[in-house]
């Protein structure tokens, strides 16, 4: 339950701060949607998808740190460091899922994929309508596109890494069984997704 509030209240709450975080607190947002992405990547990028000199996860959790601590160092000098290293980030998980989900049939895992993606473009074009087209939207007196843009992008960080644990378990410990369902409806496939190993063997990951 604090899981679900946390969730409910957060995106509230920055849709709410967006005046004083556009001011002064910008960044911070930027660089912790930056961090929560590298750390997704590190742990659950596929293995087969790894360049050719990077042999095992561990050496792959390590360049992926490198270029996000220097990414962070580098926002400090110029801000828009942070935009394209998110874009980049994301267009190459969005890579990595779609030669994933080629051979998937799973319509749960599909719609959850589609929903992800769905919500991933509403928030890119939220921001990129917001930081092109803001003398228009304020003359609007419409102001809450970035704050719609931080709602959007927390909603399908938390689809989206739910669906990119689902196909790392189904490769690395596909043993467990493990299954896609939601809460709290999930006959409906309606709600926050998770993960429910249907197989609990003492397994230990394979990097």
């Amino acid at each position: 339950m604090s899981s679900f509030i946390f969730f409910v209240v957060a995106p509230i709450m920055l849709y709410l701060l967006h005046p004083y975080a556009r001011e002064r607190n910008l960044a911070v947002h930027l660089l912790s949607i930056l961090w929560v992405l590298a750390i997704g990547y590190s742990l659950w990028f596929p293995r087969k998808h790894f360049p050719y000199f990077v042999k095992d996860r561990t050496s792959f959790s390590r360049i992926v740190l490198v270029s996000t601590i220097f990414t962070t160092l580098l926002s400090f000098v110029k801000p828009t460091a942070n935009a394209y290293a998110l874009n980049f980030f994301a267009l190459h998980i969005l890579y990595s899922l779609s030669l994933q989900l080629k051979s998937c049939t799973d319509q749960r895992v599909l719609r959850l994929a589609r929903v992800s993606i769905g919500l991933w473009v509403l928030a890119i074009s939220c921001w990129i309508s917001d930081r092109f087209g803001c003398s228009f939207w304020q003359k609007l007196d419409f102001c809450y596109l970035h704050g719609i843009w931080h709602i959007l992008i927390v909603v399908s960080t938390a689809y989206g890494s739910t669906l990119i644990a689902y196909l790392d378990a189904t490769i690395e410990i596909p043993h467990s069984h493990p299954d896609l369902q939601y809460w709290p409806c999930d006959n409906l496939a309606l709600g926050l997704p998770y993960i429910v190993l249907k197989a609990m063997p003492k397994t230990r990951k394979n990097c």
